[in-house]
């Protein structure tokens, strides 16, 4: 291509070859995996972190035969002096021993470095939860409040408040949601979960009054004909995460609470008091939409008293008398 003067214009730069191989990777995982645009930022930033400690050490990503074992050992080793929280490590290893997988893949090293290491003992920390008197005092307004206060805004917040501890969403799956996701009569939500599984979740009877009212008032806040989004910011766009932040707490602030609230904690609060209320295991990973269990066994940290009573009051071959 010519430039004005006639001139030939100067050749793109090609892309380093180390960039395009991650850019691959990437573009691999969103195809296979499904994973989020958020999840494969996290990705790209944890191999963009290791290619600047070995460029520290006169490696490279496009000679990953140089790289050896000491190597990704030195890695965990720095974030190790930086104090990088245990399950951040953890998941920057895994990142970088899912990169020479796919690079034997495309055969483009023959062995793996990561191979032996072992990720970082992750500390075992209960998911933070609030107590039921807690969570109704959020989702419920005392007369006066700003969330009472009758405007679209506060419409939206309770709504919004009531979907995620009555249904146990993640933010970015309720603030992900369109108006054809949910059905208030059925009482029945379609998420798009992680990994771009679907499911549906239940809604709870506040959780379909509030929607009522939210659906029917939507309107207010200015969208688009074409806007799908069923949570609208104040100009009529998508409801983002941090909005989402902030409206959980202001709800929080408002019941009196004396500490902050985030909207994740309301999805763990769903899960700790169904499973205090006796709800089985298997219901409440469906109802997460955990794809381990293991993964739901973290709200199970019940006191061992109650666990006994348990135990004492459906076991055959317990004797509920010697625990009383």
């Amino acid at each position: 291509m010519s430039s004005t003067n006639g001139t030939a214009d100067p050749p793109e730069p090609a892309t380093p070859e180390p960039a395009r191989t991650v850019a691959n990777f990437l573009l691999t995982l969103a195809a296979q995996k499904g994973y989020a645009p958020a999840t494969l930022a996290a990705y790209a930033s944890d191999l963009a972190q290791f290619a600047a400690y070995l460029a520290g050490r006169g490696l490279s990503l496009d000679a990953p035969e140089a790289i050896g074992r000491d190597a990704v050992r030195g890695f965990v080793a720095e974030l190790h002096r930086r104090r990088t929280a245990k399950v951040s490590m953890g998941r920057k290893l895994s990142t970088v021993r899912g990169f020479f997988k796919y690079l034997l893949q495309k055969k483009r090293c023959t062995t793996d470095p990561t191979a032996g290491v072992k990720n970082p003992k992750a500390e075992r920390r209960q998911p933070r939860a609030l107590n039921a008197d807690e969570a109704v005092a959020l989702v419920t307004p005392e007369p006066g409040a700003p969330a009472a206060d009758g405007s679209i805004e506060a419409c939206r917040d309770l709504a919004l408040a009531e979907l995620l501890y009555g249904s146990g969403l993640r933010v970015s799956e309720a603030l992900g949601l369109n108006l054809d996701d949910v059905d208030v009569s059925q009482g029945i939500v379609r998420v798009m979960g992680k990994g771009s599984k679907e499911r549906l979740a239940p809604l709870s009877d506040a959780s379909r009054e509030r929607l009522r009212a939210y659906q029917r008032r939507r309107g207010e806040l200015g969208p688009a004909l074409t806007e799908k989004a069923l949570f609208l910011g104040s100009r009529g766009a998508r409801l983002n995460r941090r909005q989402a932040g902030r409206i959980i707490d202001a709800l929080a602030q408002a019941a009196g609470l004396a500490r902050h609230a985030h909207p994740h904690m309301l999805r763990h609060s769903f899960a700790t008091h169904l499973l205090e209320s006796g709800a089985d295991l298997r219901s409440v990973q469906e109802l997460l939409g955990h794809a381990r269990l293991t993964t739901t066994t973290r709200y199970t940290n019940l006191d061992l008293a109650r666990i006994m009573r348990i135990y004492d009051k459906a076991h055959p071959r317990s004797d509920p008398s010697e625990s009383e």
